[in-house]
């Protein structure tokens, strides 16, 4: 049995009166409450939006559904990495729960192991009917929120669209997009090749007087432009060696067709596809902004229909869905994409909400929460709702084939997809599932045509079976992961920087080989090889 140490002698105290009410008997609730009953919440929200969370459309509605009021602490998401640890760490400052925690699974683990979160698998079983309907049909989603001893410390988000190859994640914010608008102009085919597309780039740089003046494009012509190792262009060199991409930003992980857990950054592949793209920087293709720009920037200049090719989540955030299309993978070695890590079974955050120790009533607090897992209510927290005061709504409320009532996505026009959904949306726990399109809601505009560029540009050359999945390791190994990854990470990620910057010799890159090694590379491999061989012997 893990060991719970307590943060503070004042947390003990709440946990003792919190466990003592867990223990008595309760009735089922029913919505509305007869009496108004609060709770206390902290939550993050995107900058430049609404900051009081009870005058979001959502929050009011909810509230009159259930007669239950939230207290909310709330924090703008650019400063919430600063200000969550500080009030976790403050008992003073907790709250009942925390509603957009997205807690990493070493927060996750550490806070259940201070005491500070409750167990929730009991309460999920008993007073969250629509939450235990979604682990019932798909049994995955439970396993993969319990820990080596079957507790549950958070409540998850979970978004089916797609699965297995054509999941809408396995390709994510590094989907490359060429303009198709200046391909048409210059009479050229869009490139297969990492050789045609070299050739198309120069043609873009080298006729950039032509694309001003015929598209009225005030500043340079940008070939290539990226986010390096977020907004990553790493899916170009997808095709080199085995066809095993580093596309995993977080970790450089990936599973070859022996279940084997590898690091993709420090490959034969890898070193010939930075070659590459020091070859293309060389040439003046590849923005020179791209290792330090932030993503207002990297947005400015798409908007200003600069870029030949850019890699987003969606091009409709960078420039428009007119000029672009989706570049399939190119061929180098070969043709190929590496799935993202976890993709398989669709989106899923594992400690998206959690209830503290210091909620005295956590039975009818997730009878609230389990709302949210309402397969009418899931999408609107997603995504935002219908009857927004503004001019704009995301939803329109109408009706599916057999009468009953469906939410229906209202047209984006020419909005942004992330700026008005951000503007509505709550976010926090749920779950939306594929068989809940048609029937509660339609599935997104923005969404449908990203699952069906993946299924025609990207599915047909995903040569390799496995992704990591999404599993959750004890508190000591985490805690090793936790010790080893910032530096190996960030050590990856600056010399991939200087690599595709500077170029690679052989001095640089037997330098770098025995750095990452040094950092702990081989122990850090051993941990996720035991989770993917306990995964598959399951």
């Amino acid at each position: 049995m893990r060991t719970r140490r307590i943060a503070t002698a004042m947390l003990a105290a709440t946990l003792v009166s919190g466990m003592l009410a867990s223990a008595a008997c309760a009735d089922e609730y029913t919505f509305p409450l007869e009496e108004t009953a609060t709770f206390t919440g902290m939550i993050s929200y995107p900058s430049g939006t609404e900051e009081e969370p009870n005058n979001r459309t959502i929050f009011k509605r909810l509230e009159e559904e259930t007669n239950v009021h939230i207290e909310w602490t709330a924090i703008s998401s650019d400063q919430w990495a600063d200000k969550i640890g500080l009030n976790m760490a403050n008992v003073k400052s907790l709250t009942d729960f925390i509603w957009n925690a997205s807690f990493s699974d070493s927060d996750l683990l550490r806070y259940a192991d201070q005491g500070i979160l409750l167990e929730l698998e009991d309460y999920i079983d008993e007073y969250m009917p629509n939450l235990k309907a979604v682990f019932d049909a798909y049994p995955e989603y439970r396993t993969m929120c319990e820990d080596e001893e079957g507790h549950i410390w958070a409540l998850p988000w979970i978004e089916q669209l797609g699965s297995e190859k054509t999941a809408i994640q396995t390709v994510g914010n590094n989907m490359s997009y060429i303009n198709k608008k200046w391909l048409d102009f210059l009479g050229l085919e869009v490139p297969e090749t990492i050789d045609e597309f070299e050739q198309t780039m120069i043609a873009f740089k080298d006729n950039e007087a032509e694309l001003q003046k015929e598209f009225g494009i005030e500043g340079s012509i940008i070939p290539i432009s990226c986010i390096v190792n977020d907004n990553d262009l790493n899916i170009l060199i997808n095709g080199f060696g085995d066809g095993i991409g580093d596309v995993d930003m977080g970790n450089h992980i990936a599973v070859n067709d022996d279940k084997e857990v590898i690091c993709t950054a420090v490959t034969d592949s890898f070193r010939a596809g930075l070659e590459w793209l020091h070859k293309l920087y060389d040439e003046g293709l590849i923005d020179p902004e791209c290792f330090t720009q932030d993503w207002s920037t990297y947005v400015a200049k798409g908007k200003s229909h600069r870029y030949g090719v850019c890699f987003t989540w969606d091009i409709a955030n960078i420039d428009n869905l007119e000029d672009y299309i989706p570049l399939s993978p190119l061929e180098a070695d070969c043709r190929s994409v590496t799935p993202q890590n976890g993709s398989f079974t669709s989106g899923f955050d594992r400690g998206r909400c959690v209830i503290t120790g210091v909620c005295d009533d956590p039975e009818l607090l997730c009878a609230w929460m389990d709302k949210m897992y309402d397969p009418f209510q899931s999408p609107q927290n997603n995504w935002g709702t219908y009857g927004e005061d503004d001019d704009f709504d995301i939803f329109v409320l109408g009706e599916n084939e057999n009468g009953e009532k469906m939410l229906q996505h209202a047209p984006l026009g020419d909005a942004s997809p992330v700026e008005v959904r951000e503007a509505e949306c709550v976010s926090g726990p749920l779950a939306i599932l594929d068989e809940y399109y048609g029937v509660y809601v339609t599935c997104p505009d923005d969404a449908q045509y990203r699952l069906d560029w993946i299924k025609e540009y990207f599915t047909p050359y995903m040569i390799h079976d496995y992704v990591y999945p999404k599993v959750l390791m004890t508190a000591e190994d985490t805690d090793e992961l936790t010790y080893i990854q910032p530096d190996l990470i960030s050590y990856i990620n600056s010399s991939k920087s200087a690599f595709i910057r500077d170029g690679i010799t052989d001095d640089s890159w037997n330098e770098y080989i025995a750095q990452v090694e040094a950092y702990g590379l081989e122990e850090y491999l051993g941990i996720y090889q035991k989770y993917l061989d306990e995964f598959y012997a399951e």
